[in-house]
C-alpha cells in the first residue's frame, strides 16, 4: 500500500480559501452569522476543553490522503510532534459547524478523517441545534441526546452537547473547563473572595462581640447604682445591634435619671 503523506503536507495552499475532497476543488466561502457565531463558540469551548498534552485549532487543513486536503472547523490533537515527520500529528478529535443541506458535504470529509485515523469525527447542525457523531460502523451520522456529553481522554471534562449545539452564550460551560483545569486566573480570584468572605465574617463576629459586651456594660452600670432595668428593658438593650447607642448608653448610664431617661437617649 503507497505510503500516506503526511498530514501536514499540503494539496492546496493555506489561506488561499479551497480544499480538496475526494480530487474535488471547493470554496470555502466566509460563514454567515449563525454559522459564524458557532464557530466562534466552538473555538472558545474546544480552547478551554483541551486536556493537558493536546492543543484546539480551527480551520487547520488536515492531508487524508493523496486526493483530499481539507480544513474542519475544529480539531484537537496533541502538542507534541510526530516521531516520525517531525510535523504535527493528526487531530483525534474534529468538529464541523454544518446544516441539513450541507450534512452530506460533512459526511464525505468526516468519512475520510475518520480513514485516515482520526478517532471521533462531530458534527453541529446549527438549524436544528443537534449534535451528531460520525459512526464508522454504519458510515453515516448518528444523532446526539441533547442530554449526551463528549466524554473523551483528549478533554480535561466531558463536554456537553447541549453547551455545542445551543444559541446562548458558552460563557458558562467554559468556565467549568477552566475550573477543572486549575485556570490561575480564576483560583487567584476564588482564593482572593473566600479570603475577603472570611475576613468579613472575622469583622461581624468581632462586632457582635463587642456590641454584646457593651450591651452587658450598660446593664452592670445600671445595677450598680441600683437601677436594674426590668425584663422588658433588658430585651431592649440586648436587642440593640446598634454599638454607638449603646456606647452612648455606657457613658450616659453614669448619670442618668433612671432606665426609661436612659433609653430615650437612643
Amino acid at each position: 500500500m503507497p505510503q500516506q503523506p503526511a498530514v501536514d503536507e499540503r494539496l492546496v495552499m493555506p489561506e488561499s480559501g479551497f480544499e480538496v475532497v475526494g480530487g474535488e476543488v471547493f470554496a470555502v466561502s466566509p460563514a454567515h452569522e449563525p454559522h459564524g457565531s458557532r464557530h466562534s463558540k466552538l473555538s472558545a469551548l474546544l480552547e478551554a476543553y483541551v486536556a493537558p498534552g493536546f492543543n484546539a485549532a480551527t480551520d487547520m487543513l488536515t492531508r487524508t490522503s493523496r486526493m483530499d486536503d481539507f480544513a474542519p472547523d475544529g480539531s484537537v490533537y496533541p502538542v507534541a510532534r510526530d516521531p516520525v515527520t517531525g510535523g504535527r500529528q493528526l487531530e483525534q478529535l474534529a468538529f464541523e459547524v454544518t446544516s441539513a443541506e450541507s450534512l452530506a458535504h460533512a459526511g464525505r470529509k468526516a468519512a475520510e478523517l475518520v480513514r485516515r485515523g482520526v478517532r471521533r469525527v462531530f458534527a453541529i447542525d446549527v438549524e436544528r441545534q443537534r449534535g451528531l457523531e460520525w459512526s464508522p460502523r454504519t458510515g453515516g451520522w448518528e444523532i446526539l441526546g441533547p442530554d449526551a456529553v463528549i466524554d473523551d481522554p483528549a478533554l480535561v471534562i466531558p463536554l456537553p452537547v447541549h453547551d455545542l449545539v445551543a444559541a446562548a452564550h458558552s460563557d458558562d460551560a467554559v468556565a467549568r473547563a477552566l475550573l477543572a483545569k486549575d485556570n490561575p486566573v480564576l483560583v487567584a480570584n476564588i482564593a482572593r473572595e473566600r479570603a475577603e468572605a472570611a475576613s468579613a465574617a472575622a469583622s461581624r463576629a468581632r462586632l457582635e462581640a463587642t456590641v454584646e459586651a457593651t450591651a452587658r456594660a450598660v446593664v452592670a452600670v445600671l445595677e450598680a447604682r441600683g437601677l436594674a432595668p426590668t425584663d422588658a428593658q433588658r430585651r431592649t438593650i440586648a436587642s440593640t445591634d446598634d454599638l454607638a447607642t449603646l456606647e452612648r448608653w455606657h457613658i450616659a448610664a453614669i448619670a442618668c435619671v433612671d432606665v426609661d431617661d436612659l433609653l430615650a437617649q437612643a
